[in-house]
């Protein structure tokens, strides 16, 4: 299971909640308002109906009658206008307040360091992009406005009632106890029972993600078993988790309805007592027990939104949450005095106690060429992530210019460094907007000019509408070769002076990445490049070849060198060449 990201406390979900509801004070109040109005409105024809039965009892007229009977027409009316601009304006103080969260929530994942998410896994951030995201709008459109109302309905009902007569208030007191307990022990266990809900579906995502992720992998090595044990102990958490929330509704939900009804017959029961005594009248009555009636609904929607706000409320928690994550670097002022990149005793471990880098020690002087071969899983790629600056070594450190890579702003380190593997993305929109990400201000020519270098720009000019043409998901596939090349048009058009290629040229067939090097040897020169690959003419054509064995630098020098040497570089060579 991945180490999942933090989860924010009930303090700090308060605390946000509130500043973003300051963010907007006037649509804040002018929605309560109009809610508040209407309530007013809604609560006219109770004690209408009370003087109708009052007048009837003493005796009246058919005026008298029609006239009450137009006034309470006119309530309704009027009640319900207002409802429908009430509705409107929480609806679009929902929009906004929702908009600026998913706005906020964009810039926390975006802030996250990549080494945070590489361990964290792809299933709880994709859960919390995408179900808590879901959840949590339910909440800020529905739930917050529907319970404003309830609370702002409930609460004039119960003056009304008050105003009526005290005495019959009373009755009312039977639900006080029984709602109160029932919920308090509901509130009790109910947000830790959604988050645990929660996370059980993002280790599902994670499992399902790297199920269909790594399927033939699976397929190859016959563990189609164990990832199938996997999947169904995923669902056995998540039923149990579902379960337990399930198992708190079910308890809390009957004993709310219970309070529901109590109120009302008593006050039917008791009110007939105290009209018997003479204390209270009929018409007194019968207004008291309709506003009895009136409180149901505003406390049943309070209730039944609460159960939704629980739901919202965990899911803010993990939305909130990814801020907390802390920071895997910090700048300490310190200038890169140069281009030379060096790492010193470097070591690095992905779980406590077991390194992956035993004591590496490199220098690549500014505009060298470097390649890193090596079998698979010798630490290749760690070492270009450490030299990348994406991760800090555990000991030692990865300076570029004398300052250390993870002391220096992020936005600074990507000028000086950047990396590209064999993984690439193809963003919604244009070819021109994928490939001005590394530089929104790029021209046009400065854009052709970038795909041009990575043999890109033939293809590119064929496409439908040209670099106009909009691609990624829902508009033109771009096959894999053609992504990476987009992913290395980029790169150039970033222009950082040292470059890690990571497996980058994987995905182009043997002939089209030979071209494809050599374009970018044409367009690159002068600059530092480490190429980590497993095709050895990228060696062939580097300065200097490092190999890398059980996370340490086994063998450096220049390809003659090595071959020379007859060591394990010269066993590869000889290997891939079939000698």
């Amino acid at each position: 299971m991945s180490a999942a990201l933090p989860v924010a406390d009930a303090r700090q979900v308060r605390r946000y909640a509130r500043a973003l509801m300051r963010r907007h004070p006037r649509a804040l109040a002018g929605a309560i308002g109009l809610h508040v109005f209407a309530a007013v409105a809604g609560l006219a024809a109770p004690r209408l109906i009370g003087d109708l039965v009052e007048a009837i009892e003493r005796g009246t007229t058919t005026v008298t009658v029609d006239r009450i009977a137009l006034a309470i027409a006119g309530f309704v009316v009027v009640q319900a206008v207002v409802t429908r601009f009430a509705h409107i304006a929480s609806a679009r103080l929902g929009e906004r307040v929702l908009a600026e969260l998913r706005e906020d929530f964009v810039d926390r994942i975006l802030a996250i360091p990549l080494s945070t998410v590489e361990r964290a896994g792809t299933g709880d951030l994709v859960t919390r992009t995408s179900r808590d995201v879901a959840a949590l709008s339910q909440s800020v459109r529905f739930a917050v406005p529907e319970t404003l109302i309830a609370l702002a309905t409930g609460a004039f009902a119960v003056g009304a009632l008050l105003l009526v007569n005290p005495l019959l208030g009373l009755p009312c007191l039977i639900a006080v106890p029984i709602l109160w307990f029932s919920t308090r022990w509901y509130l009790r266990y109910a947000p830790d029972g959604y988050l645990r809900e929660n996370a059980a579906y993002s280790d599902i995502t994670d499992g399902i993600t790297e199920t269909v992720e790594g399927s033939r992998t699976t397929e190859a090595l016959r563990r189609q078993d164990r990832r199938r044990r996997r999947s169904d102990e995923d669902i056995r958490r998540q039923y149990a988790a579902e379960r337990y929330t399930l198992r708190l509704r079910t308890v809390w939900w009957p004993l709310t309805e219970v309070a529901y009804v109590a109120p009302v017959v008593a006050t039917l029961v008791v009110g007939g007592l105290f009209y018997l005594e003479g204390w209270v009248t009929l018409g007194e009555v019968t207004a008291a027990t309709l506003y009895v009636q009136v409180l149901i609904d505003p406390l049943d929607r309070f209730l039944s939104w609460l159960d939704e706000l629980q739901v919202g409320g965990a899911s803010l928690a993990r939305i909130l949450g990814v801020s907390e994550v802390p920071e895997d670097r910090a700048a300490s002022g310190v200038r890169p005095d140069g281009e030379g990149l060096a790492a010193r005793d470097v070591r690095y471990s992905y779980v406590e106690g077991r390194d992956v880098l035993h004591g590496v020690s490199l220098a690549v002087a500014p505009g060298e060429r470097l390649a890193m071969v090596g079998p698979s899983g010798a630490g290749k790629s760690t070492l270009g992530r450490l030299l990348a600056g994406i991760h800090g070594p555990r000991a030692g450190s990865v300076t570029v210019g004398g300052a250390p890579l993870v002391e220096l702003p992020l936005d600074e380190l990507r000028s000086h460094v950047a990396l590209v593997t064999q993984e690439h993305h193809v963003f919604i929109g244009t070819l021109r907007e994928n490939v001005v990400l590394a530089r929104p201000s790029a021209t046009g020519e400065q854009v052709r000019a970038a795909l041009a270098a990575v043999d890109a720009l033939a293809w590119a000019d064929a496409l439908p509408d040209g670099l106009d043409t909009v691609v990624g998901a829902g508009g033109h596939a771009l096959p894999p070769a053609q992504a990476q090349q987009l992913a290395l048009a980029r790169l150039v058009l970033a222009d950082p002076h040292t470059l890690v290629l990571d497996e980058a040229t994987s995905l182009i067939d043997p002939r089209a990445a030979r071209n494809l090097e050599r374009s970018l040897a044409a367009v690159l020169e002068g600059r530092t490049v480490i190429a980590i690959a497993h095709r050895l003419f990228s060696a062939h054509d580097a300065d200097r070849v490092a190999v890398v064995e059980d996370g340490r630098i086994t063998e450096l020098g220049s390809h003659a060198e090595l071959v020379a040497a007859g060591g394990s570089y010269a066993a590869l060579w000889r290997s891939w060449h079939g000698s």
